[in-house]
């Protein structure tokens, strides 16, 4: 057997007891797919992931940097609480935050969920400029590029104890090339400096594997 079908094998096992899938979420990746998404979703198992990260946190109001077709924002709307619970999640692509909208509204959340389209360093800044309540918990998952400045723009819109996650940080083992040209890697380790040294950061990431072959997160904390 080899390693990449023992990894699903286990994610399977753990999603069929651990994160077993409903309708709702089944249908929006079913529906993504058929409207020719890219198959970028976190696994099932990090989205349950994502929704405890929520919970534990007793956040009110999250913040989504990248909807793709909204299955991550499911797994995370669903960690706040009915009555004044926000999720503010921003796509890049009107298409994806169509689809993202359809499966929100089909899982019961639309009035929890907000998807703002347009490039999120442009929707970012008329974000603050509404000088919301602090979010008690930001996502990105959006270009790797530009991970350096959602970070700190993630601070800027946090709170001290609020969390940051920051998908897709192992690029393979390619996050260890130093001198690459790749502007994904670059993005993300700039990333990872900026959590590394900012004074109001602490962090950690993780790598892991499953469903999603050989990759990796990082978790932050906002200090102060």
């Amino acid at each position: 057997m080899s390693d990449s079908q023992l990894w699903d094998d286990v994610d399977a096992y753990f999603t069929a007891l651990l994160t077993p899938e409903d309708e709702a979420l089944r249908a929006a990746l079913r529906d993504s797919d058929a409207e020719g998404l890219p198959h970028i979703n976190v696994a099932p198992t990090h989205g349950k992931l994502l929704q405890l990260l929520a919970e534990i946190q007793g956040a009110r109001t999250v913040l989504e940097i990248g909807t793709l077709g909204g299955y991550s924002t499911i797994w995370l709307a669903r960690a706040l609480p009915a009555d004044g619970g926000r999720l503010v999640s921003l796509e890049y692509d009107a298409h994806h935050a169509d689809v993202a909208r359809r499966n929100l509204a089909r899982a019961g959340l639309d009035r929890i969920a907000e998807v703002r389209v347009g490039p999120a360093l442009e929707s970012l800044p008329k974000l603050a400029d509404e000088n919301p309540p602090p979010f008690d918990l930001v996502f990105i998952d959006a270009d790797k590029v530009n991970n350096p400045h959602y970070v700190e723009w993630a601070l800027r819109l946090t709170r001290t104890g609020s969390l940051i996650v920051v998908d897709n940080v192992v690029r393979g083992g390619h996050v260890t090339d130093a001198g690459g040209a790749d502007p994904s890697v670059r993005g993300t380790r700039a990333a990872l400096e900026l959590i590394a040294e900012h004074p109001r950061l602490t962090g950690t990431a993780i790598q892991t594997v499953g469903v999603k072959g050989y990759d990796g997160f990082a978790l932050a904390r906002v200090l102060a």
